[in-house]
């Protein structure tokens, strides 16, 4: 086990030694490469989510803003009818 370990870690250390500086460089550009595609990917999905997260604020705020439209509405009617109901009802006493 161990000379098998051994002969495995000699081989490594040669290839390693074998590597000339163009391969080395051409390696660590890849490296950088990858890394650089890796951010631009996570800049454009955090990006994106940001976009949905506020399409869907948006889209929530007018839903809330249409609902108050609406009650407030509703709210006037039944104070326009409640208030012509109430003049009906004088208008009835006095006669």
């Amino acid at each position: 086990m161990k000379k098998t370990l051994l002969l495995v870690l000699a081989a490594s250390a040669i290839s390693l030694g074998a590597c000339s500086q163009k391969a080395q460089d051409e390696s660590a550009q890849a490296a950088d490469t990858t890394t650089a595609d890796a951010n631009a990917t996570m800049r454009t999905a955090a990006n994106s989510t940001e976009a949905a997260a506020d399409k869907a604020f948006g889209s929530a705020e007018a839903t809330m803003d249409n609902a108050g439209d609406a009650i407030g509405n509703a709210a006037d009617k039944a104070k326009d009818k409640t208030g012509q109901a109430l003049k009906d009802a004088g208008n009835t006493v006095e006669d």
